[in-house]
């Protein structure tokens, strides 16, 4: 096992770095270290600035400052900035360098940053977080490939990540596994949402609730579809982000992303509404969604 880091860096300190840090507890890996861009701000400074003081992160006001003599890099951006972020931090990045890319980006974005990174002189590791960061923390599934994978996994291990698996393949390959599977994840999600926000409109979603549960037994479509919904109303901005990446995946794969894009309106959609502390129940996140997008119960 690798030695604990003495200090880490992380690009970008929304929710995952957050969540990562929260789980570590007092068991964190030494100095900890963060630049988001949200710092450049003076709209969002102040916020950002109380996130790092909350959890006891040392901010850096520029990227450069942030990755001054770290060895170990976590890049925790929206899909959107996973690429511009690591040709930022391949300018300045520090001799060897472990750059451990954790962006739902597909996997021609993650080979785009890899060949960033390797040109400043760093190492790079395609990492993929499989599950929600909460309530997992740092006992989230992840997944890694590429050659740096083993010495990526060694040293996320020792800074106290619980649940790391190399995967084979080069770069690309575990974010393949966690594109392919959004297809599905995120799908269902949108799905569900569709199916049961007309069938409120109707009035028979209890009709429609109990067939579903008897087609799978054990199921409880009801709490399946509310949590769903919940999902999308809080996270449906960066989930569709991360669909974008699906569609890029899929398309080329030469499958086609057609449900995929499907998904990607649905999500953003219902991230759009601005719900970031949604009603309790089923009936009430419905009636939420339905009124914001112009259709009253």
């Amino acid at each position: 096992m690798s030695m604990r880091p003495s200090s880490i860096a992380f690009i970008g300190f929304g929710e995952a770095a957050q969540a990562f840090v929260e789980g570590w507890g007092d068991d964190r890996p030494g100095r900890i270290v963060a630049y988001d861009r949200k710092t450049d701000d003076p709209a969002t400074r102040a916020a950002k600035l109380a996130e790092y003081q909350r959890f006891g992160v040392q901010h850096a006001d520029t990227l450069a400052a942030a990755l001054k003599g770290q060895d170990l890099i976590i890049s925790v951006v929206t899909a959107d900035q996973a690429m511009p972020a690591a040709e930022a931090a391949a300018r300045v990045i520090d001799g060897q360098a472990l750059f451990c890319d954790c962006n739902s980006v597909s996997p021609d974005t993650k080979r785009a940053a890899a060949e960033a990174i390797h040109a400043g002189g760093g190492q790079y590791a395609d990492v993929a977080v499989m599950a929600p960061v909460r309530p997992g923390l740092n006992k989230v599934p992840i997944l890694l490939s590429g050659p740096h994978a083993a010495v990526a996994a060694a040293a996320l291990q020792a800074a106290n990540f619980q649940k790391l698996r190399v995967v084979d393949g080069d770069i690309g390959a575990a974010s393949s596994i966690k594109m392919l599977r959004s297809v599905m994840i995120k799908g269902v999600e949108a799905l569900s949402a569709e199916c049961f926000l007309a069938a409120i409109v109707a009035g028979v979603e209890k009709e429609v609730i109990a067939s579903l549960n008897a087609s799978e037994p054990g199921a409880d479509w009801e709490a399946r579809a509310d949590y769903n919904l919940d999902r999308m109303m809080v996270h449906g901005l960066r989930r569709a982000a991360e669909m974008e990446e699906v569609v890029k995946t899929v398309d080329a794969l030469g499958v086609g992303g057609v449900m995929s894009r499907a998904t990607t309106e649905r999500q953003r959609a219902i991230g759009a509404l601005g719900a970031t502390t949604p009603p309790e129940g089923l009936a009430a996140k419905a009636a939420f969604v339905l009124e914001r997008l112009g259709r009253r119960l």
